[in-house]
């Protein structure tokens, strides 16, 4: 019998134990942003610490300036890996959506054979985290030690922009930095088939402001004559793609790599499609970039967007003005090696180009990041793909995501570390909203994934 055959058989035979264990974290009223329910983030906190202790951890809560770390260590041989995770969940608003006290877990069938965890933090980020703390536990009580080193973090303030994880990444580098991060803040493609993501896109925000006349016009009195700053930024938009899709700043798409035909055989394997993709949002036709899959334009390829546009006269009834001044908030989704330092400069000098030279314009950056790629390749990523798909009954896929993870860049750039993201959530769960859940299947095979996951690990 293998050293991984009886930790499975034990993860089986606990998981009403591990079941209870959860429900117990989920009753904690972890809500970061709301300092009424400091108390409770530190007493979820004191929780994780003393049921890590319980494994063998040598785990410690961390005090910051805000909501306190859970920092915990076991000894093995072979590789360092570091496991991320949050304790601290949203808040409920409005309560009277929910079905249920979202402090008051259960376990529900929602249609036959198929039941769920409810709760607030089911999936984000509690269920999640216990999926791995359960495979440590149960790989423990079956061999008495674990198949690798193993390192945690867990914080408690992911849902209120972490201030306070990049200070203690940098005070702590030393004592936290690994081999490699494991991520369990991600989902799955559908209830059947894992998902190893190993794309992440990044940010570029810019709002810019363009200025013409020293003060709003009579547009009968100065039309035809004076410039008009949202026409202006109109154009400055709308030179934004050309008619295949393509951005036009230049050098926009230095360091953009081409998805590797064998990945996107395997995106179009899942059967999504144009009309399957945008008709539950009441659109049926992609707007970006030419012959490329939904899929691939919106996990793979670069982008840019206008969010929000502001000028002129935008009250009641009608006002014939010429505006001042007229503003737009820009952002660019990065891919693969685009710098975003040098997207921001590009951008900006598209836009002065366009502007005339009695008129001006002003920058105001909100945010920048690189994004965040593995090779699909990577023997890391194919080893995790081969251990998934022994546990779950379609083949894992590599993925990649339209948003971003802030906490796998910091530990590229502050630790020198690569992450490898695996989670069990889906798109069904309702994380941040009210009802949300957790699949029973996903909480249960996602224990049993971690356990073979430090098992490859270990070998």
């Amino acid at each position: 019998m293998s050293d991984l055959a009886p930790v499975l058989t034990q993860l089986d035979n606990s998981l009403d134990q591990s079941l209870e264990r959860l429900f117990d974290l989920l009753r904690i009223r972890s809500i970061s942003t709301d300092p009424a329910f400091s108390d409770e983030c530190r007493k979820a906190a004191e929780w994780l610490v003393e049921d890590l202790k319980s494994i063998g951890f040598d785990a410690s809560v961390r005090d910051t300036t805000g909501h306190p770390m859970v920092v915990a260590h076991h000894e093995g041989e072979g590789p360092h890996v570091l496991f991320y995770g949050h304790y601290d969940v949203q808040p409920v608003d409005p309560l009277n959506l929910w079905n249920d006290d979202p402090f008051d877990p259960k376990v529900k069938e929602i249609e036959p054979g198929r039941k769920v965890i409810t709760g607030r933090g089911s999936a984000d980020d509690k269920g999640q985290l216990m999926t791995f703390v359960e495979a440590c536990r149960a790989y423990k009580a079956v061999h008495g030690k674990l198949p690798c080193r193993v390192s945690i973090l867990f914080e408690g303030e992911e849902e209120s922009g972490s201030p306070s994880l990049k200070p203690f990444l940098e005070a702590n580098a030393g004592e936290l930095k690994a081999d490699f991060a494991l991520v369990c803040d991600t989902g799955m493609w559908d209830r059947d088939t894992p998902a190893v993501c190993v794309g992440l896109r990044g940010l570029v925000g810019e709002e810019i402001v363009v200025k013409a006349a020293d003060r709003d016009l009579h547009s009968g009195e100065f039309g035809g004559a004076a410039a008009n700053p949202i026409t202006i930024l109109a154009r400055v938009l709308g030179d934004l793609h050309d008619e295949t899709g393509r951005v036009t700043v230049p050098g926009f798409y230095e360091g953009v790599d081409e998805t590797p035909k064998s990945v996107l055989e395997s995106w179009a394997s899942l059967g999504e499609t144009a009309e399957t993709f945008l008709g539950p949002i009441g659109l049926s036709k992609p707007f970006g970039e030419k012959d490329r899959s939904v899929l691939e334009l919106v996990w793979a390829r670069p982008t840019a967007e206008v969010n929000g546009i502001i000028g002129g006269y935008t009250g009641k009834g009608f006002k014939t003005v010429i505006p001042a001044e007229a503003s737009a908030k820009v952002s660019f989704r990065l891919v693969h090696n685009q710098d975003p330092v040098k997207i921001r400069a590009a951008f900006r000098a598209f836009v002065e180009e366009r502007i005339p030279s009695d008129c001006s314009v002003e920058f105001y950056p909100h945010g920048g990041s690189p994004a965040f790629q593995l090779d699909y390749d990577m023997p890391l990523v194919v080893k995790a793909q081969a251990a998934l798909t022994e546990e779950w009954p379609k083949p894992a896929i590599a993925v990649a995501m339209g948003g971003s993870i802030p906490i796998v860049g910091d530990f590229r750039r502050m630790l020198g570390m690569e992450s490898l993201l695996v989670g069990f959530g889906l798109s069904d769960d309702r994380i941040h909203s009210p009802n949300e859940k957790y699949e029973m299947s996903s909480f249960h095979h996602g224990q049993r994934s971690w356990a073979r996951i430090l098992d490859m690990l270990g070998k």
